[in-house]
């Protein structure tokens, strides 16, 4: 029944796909402050004032796509779209969330590229990368918080930071690696039966496989969007580590002092995180690639809610699976924990960024409004100006 009140759309086109494509890039343009903010905001107007949904069908909408893959703010957007204006209500809804926050990040692509950006900011970006290091770490406590609920996950959560850290794992091996292991740690019943269930299995293997296939340099930016997209599981911030093993470690697109300053401009934009892909495709391809990891990277995001969101559901909900999901959080939040060293080894470069850094992990934990993540990182760096003004 639970999967039948999530999917119900109200009777009839209610809204024209003009006023949904504005309201919604209306979110866009106020889609400051992480993804709890967006969710926040989307919830007030769309729950709390519009009543499109019940809260009740709310909270179970969140968790699904808290769980799966994609930015949930987004794929919320496309949902509730979806209810008031079908297929294209849903397109249009997407479109127009994502709209200001990659125009801005391929905007300030450019600029880094072409007008060498951090180099003539080199000051103010001292400061500013400081920040992201505290940024991913909180999002790492934040993870933790939510998905490591007893010893087992704990542990799987470590073996996936070791492994990636030390042992240079691969993203997919982290992942579903946790899933089978935590679902035998459970005792799962005719465990090779359940597993071939999970209706990701046959996608992750076509992604393996696309991987070892050697293509152009757009199609292979491409794919690597799209492998991000379809692997980020439990929001946003699991691009990262993502985008890190393909884009620094594999590729060598960027480098880790490129991917950390691409970090902090994703940091200030109102945007979900994931948006930080375009500045990876246009490092890595220009305008094309920063369009093609782009279209990628959202594939899911608009797919998977517009077209199978009942069957997304119903894989939420569904006890045999619940395990296996729970495991494969945890190994995301041993990929987070591993990126994060990487970062803070890239951003922390003396005593002030580590101060700095400290000082923005503690603003962080103590402030959640809207714009605590603007200002803090912000902030970051005009005291990193002032110190190279004053102490360099």
């Amino acid at each position: 029944m639970a999967t039948q009140t999530t999917d119900t759309a109200p009777s009839g086109r209610e809204e024209s796909l003009a006023s949904i494509f504005v309201r919604f890039l209306k979110f866009g343009c106020l889609a400051w402050g992480g993804p709890a903010a967006q969710i926040a905001m989307i919830k007030r107007e769309c729950v709390d004032e519009e009543m499109w949904v019940s809260e009740p069908t709310f909270k179970r909408l969140l968790a699904v796509y808290q769980v799966l893959p994609g930015p949930e703010a987004h794929e919320l957007c496309v949902y509730f779209g979806r209810i008031r204006g079908g297929k294209m209500g849903g397109f249009l809804a997407g479109l127009g969330f994502m709209l200001p926050g990659f125009l801005l990040m391929l905007a300030l692509s450019a600029l880094y590229v072409e007008a060498n950006l951090a180099g003539h900011l080199e000051n103010f970006f001292y400061g500013l990368t400081a920040a992201v290091g505290a940024l991913v770490a909180r999002a790492l406590v934040r993870f933790s918080q939510t998905f490591i609920s007893d010893v087992p996950l704990a542990l799987i959560a470590i073996a996936g930071f070791a492994l990636t850290l030390w042992a240079d794992a691969s993203f997919v091996l982290v992942l579903l690696g946790g899933g089978i292991v935590y679902e035998l740690w459970r005792g799962a019943r005719r465990w090779v039966r359940r597993t071939s269930s999970v209706t990701l299995g046959p996608l992750t293997i076509v992604l393996i496989a696309a991987g070892t296939i050697t293509v152009s340099l757009s199609w292979q930016i491409f794919f690597e969007g799209l492998k991000a997209g379809f692997f980020t599981f439990g929001g946003a911030y699991t691009v990262v580590p993502f985008l890190h093993g393909t884009a620094v470690e594999s590729h060598r697109w960027l480098t880790d002092k490129q991917f950390v300053e691409g970090l902090a401009i994703g940091g200030i934009l109102p945007a979900p995180l994931i948006i930080f892909a375009t500045f990876v495709g246009y490092i890595a391809g220009g305008l094309v690639g920063a369009l093609l990891i782009t279209l990628g990277i959202f594939i899911p995001a608009f797919v998977f809610p517009i077209f199978f969101h009942r069957q997304l559901v119903a894989i939420a909900e569904n006890p045999r699976l619940h395990q296996f999901l729970l495991g494969v959080a945890a190994g995301v939040v041993g990929l987070i924990a591993a990126v994060t060293v990487e970062i803070v080894k890239t951003s922390v470069v003396d005593v002030y960024t580590a101060v700095l850094a400290v000082a923005a992990f503690l603003a962080l934990n103590r402030w959640h409004g809207k714009l605590t993540v603007l200002y803090v990182v912000l902030g970051c760096g005009v005291v990193g100006v002032l110190l190279q003004a004053t102490v360099a």
